[in-house]
């Protein structure tokens, strides 16, 4: 995708295609608002600008377009487009051992009892063992400390994933 044909496209598509890097539709509004952007850095840096202006529901829209780390399966029910994306970051948990894979659906299920959302990881290049550790390790935060986090790690994924389009 060259950004002369994504500022150029219809707003449909536009929005089509970002939802492949953020399912909150207000982030992808906001987005397609301010085309034509002038080069991929000016992208880049509004997708975070945009992004650090989200409320909450938004910030918790954008986290229902994700699998439980583990879980790619779950994505494939909700949101078709973005799961190729979920499989490549996440393609290190696939070769975890059974016991891995065990505590991370066990603690992802606590994680989302406490917070009301799952766990977000910028997991692209971690093990399995290390989200192990940084999901234990969160767990002992409190609600508005995670969706700070959480939402930290979102926008990375989404950086990822635009920079992966263009």
């Amino acid at each position: 995708m060259t950004l002369e044909k994504f500022n150029k496209m219809h707003l449909s598509d536009a929005t089509d295609l970002l939802m492949k890097c953020c399912t909150a539709k207000n982030w992808v509004t906001q987005m397609c608002l301010h085309r034509p952007y002038d080069c991929e850095n000016d992208l880049f840096t509004k997708a975070c600008a945009i992004w650090s202006k989200m409320f909450e529901n938004d910030i918790l829209e954008a986290f229902e377009g994700h699998p439980k780390i583990g879980d790619i399966n779950s994505l494939a029910k909700k949101y078709r487009d973005t799961a190729s994306f979920a499989q490549h970051e996440q393609k290190t948990v696939s070769k975890a051992s059974e016991h891995t894979l065990s505590c991370l659906a066990e603690l992802n299920d606590q994680y989302q009892k406490k917070f009301g959302f799952i766990f977000i990881v910028y997991a692209s290049g971690r093990s399995a063992s290390d989200m192990l550790s940084l999901l234990k390790s969160r767990l002992s935060n409190d609600r508005k400390q995670e969706l700070v986090i959480a939402a930290s790690e979102q926008q990375k994924i989404m950086l990822l994933r635009l920079r992966n389009l263009f």
